[in-house]
């Protein structure tokens, strides 16, 4: 049975996500974060969104793009001390901002990934980020509950791709990409290139097309990702 082809144009991959949606960003800083989706969302213009990502980027990129554009209203992130528009609107009550230690973040979609609901950990007792939480007793040690999180969509960057949507990612742009792939509805994916099928050697695939439902091509990538030749 031949594999779907899931490539699309960037316009009608984006254009599902509408107001009211949660939505993962990849990324770490500017490794693998996806601009050029983002920059699609900021076009298409969907309010009150749900912004899942490891930071809020810097000013006049990605995240900051969506908060000058007032699409944001709640951001889930494990900082925003780099984004000063960020610290503005949550200091002033415009969006609420939940901050999720990184490593808990991290976990959190992972386990959503892996369909389960939640886990135990004591990172965070004593502090504010425990703050609502259930607590549990284990062995004698007190844990505080962290939920899964998912989201309706996910928007991640990949070196490579195929048409099924098998990717491969360049250095620490895998960061949480393939975890936000894995925790999300659907899963939107800009690759650098689009290779044909086979050629992607099996070991050099770092998430399978499974978790992938479309792949747009990107035919240059602009400035903002700090281009480096490869």
């Amino acid at each position: 049975m031949p594999l779907p082809d899931k490539r699309s144009e960037i316009a009608e991959a984006v254009s599902q996500i509408a107001d009211g949606a949660s939505v993962m960003l990849g990324g770490f800083g500017v490794p693998g974060t996806p601009f050029c989706l983002i920059r699609e969302l900021v076009r298409r213009g969907p309010r009150n969104l749900t912004v899942i990502k490891n930071d809020a980027n810097e000013a006049g990129m990605g995240v900051d793009w969506l908060l000058e554009n007032g699409q944001v209203a709640k951001l889930v992130t494990s900082h925003i001390g780099l984004n000063p528009t960020a610290m503005r609107m949550m200091n002033e009550g415009e969006i609420e901002v939940e901050f999720v230690p990184q490593g808990i973040l991290a976990e959190r979609i992972r386990v959503a990934g892996a369909g389960m609901m939640g886990f135990v950990s004591d990172i965070g007792l004593g502090t504010a980020v425990a703050e609502g939480k259930q607590r549990v007793e284990i062995a004698g040690k007190t844990g505080i509950v962290e939920t899964a999180l998912r989201a309706d969509f996910a928007l991640i960057h990949a070196n490579k791709a195929d048409a099924f949507g098998n990717l491969t990612f360049s250095a620490t742009a895998q960061n949480f990409n393939p975890l936000m792939a894995m925790a999300a509805g659907r899963t939107i994916v800009e690759a650098e290139a689009i290779v044909p099928f086979g050629a992607l050697g099996p070991d050099s695939i770092h998430l399978t097309g499974a978790f992938v439902d479309a792949v747009v091509e990107l035919n240059e990538l602009p400035e903002i990702y700090g281009v480096v030749k490869r």
